[in-house]
């Protein structure tokens, strides 16, 4: 009696998802950027929200709640309701984050469906205009030479721009002042102005800037040469080897969103990245569009989390004069480099520059 009855409960939960997505959407659905208006991730957002309301039939509302590295926004959408309505666009700094935080609001693997990604991104390393050196080659030594003169901007704890500087600060053994702002717009204001002296950042937001000659581009992270700005060398080919950063962007929603609905929305953004207007026009704004499905995009989310921890690990062996986890650490009395392991550089991932202790005590907050 009581099997037939949970077969019947079953069968009804069933029927009602079912119905439920395929009545969705039935009203507008929020975006959430977790950093201020202007930047590559709002920037992204708005871009995939026009084409996704003409798909969908009803209105995408990108929703600006910037903050503490993204955490604030994050928070948000972990905490509403899990109906399909509220979505997060965010990118591997979501991932990274267990290992930058001592404690998050949010449980980054338990309290999000990975519905996929949307988009692989490379970094570019800025300079103010009036930066001395030219060339990768000749910023190193100036770098080791005025690390106490020069000030690093990123978007926040845990933006794709402090996670990259962290670990360009520990391939080359510099250690810079790093002030982090409430987004990527005020960032890039205070690097046109020369208030500060670099910065990561990819090319969507900067390239008017780069070509007006406002801000010095000195090399580009990735495999290959950038196709929007195809002048400007490629990490390795300016001297550092393996240095192949790219920084994916995705969509989540709450955990225990309905599978049907994840499915319908993952598989809506996947047909809408591949149009190839969409593509042109991300391609045109310094994004490679690359999608995937929400299975490999939780697997991508949990190896970043758990890297990310061995990441901050290493961070404190070299602090301590001993060799980390993950590879060689950089020899103090030559002034050598340490080695950069490519798997980490690829998937983008930070050491922690917040000393920790006791340090076993504190260990990633992953949660895993």
């Amino acid at each position: 009696m009581m099997s037939r009855l949970s077969l019947c409960v079953a069968s009804s939960l069933l029927l009602i998802t079912g119905a439920m997505a395929q009545d969705y959407p039935s009203k507008p659905i929020t975006l959430i950027v977790p950093f201020a208006a202007g930047g590559p991730t709002d920037t992204l957002a708005r871009n995939l929200g026009v084409t996704l309301t003409n798909s969908l039939k009803q209105t995408i509302v990108v929703d600006n709640s910037g903050g503490a590295g993204g955490t604030i926004g994050i928070n948000k959408v972990a905490k509403a309701k899990n109906d399909g309505y509220t979505l997060l666009l965010m990118h591997i700094g979501m991932s990274t984050s267990p290992a930058l935080y001592r404690k998050l609001p949010y449980n980054t693997l338990n309290d999000f469906e990975y519905i996929g990604q949307v988009a692989d991104v490379p970094m570019t390393l800025l300079g103010k205009k009036g930066l001395a050196p030219n060339s990768l080659k000749d910023l190193i030594p100036y770098l080791r030479a005025n690390k106490s003169k020069l000030n690093y901007a990123n978007a926040g704890l845990g933006a794709a721009s402090h996670l990259c500087g962290l670990l360009f600060m520990s391939s080359v053994g510099v250690e810079l002042t790093t002030i982090a702002y409430k987004g990527t717009a005020p960032a890039m204001t205070d690097l046109i102005g020369g208030q500060v002296q670099l910065s990561f950042q990819n090319p969507i937001n900067v390239i008017p800037h780069i070509k007006a000659g406002k801000l010095k581009a000195i090399a580009i992270t990735g495999e290959s040469r950038f196709a929007g700005l195809p002048q400007i060398p490629t990490m390795t080919e300016a001297g550092l080897p393996g240095f192949n950063v790219k920084t994916w962007f995705g969509i989540l929603a709450p955990a225990k969103t309905p599978k049907d609905i994840v499915n319908k929305l993952s598989t809506e953004f996947a047909r809408i990245v591949g149009l190839p207007d969409t593509r042109e026009k991300m391609i045109g704004q310094g994004l490679e569009p690359f999608v995937t499905n929400p299975d490999q995009f939780a697997i991508a989310g949990l190896t970043a989390v758990l890297v990310g921890g061995l990441l901050a690990d290493e961070r404190h062996a070299m602090r301590h004069g001993a060799v980390g986890h993950l590879g060689a650490v950089r020899d103090e009395r030559v002034g050598e480099p340490r080695r950069v392991h490519p798997v980490l550089v690829r998937i983008e991932h930070v050491e922690d520059e917040v000393e920790r202790a006791p340090f076993e005590a504190e260990r990633a907050h992953a949660d895993v």
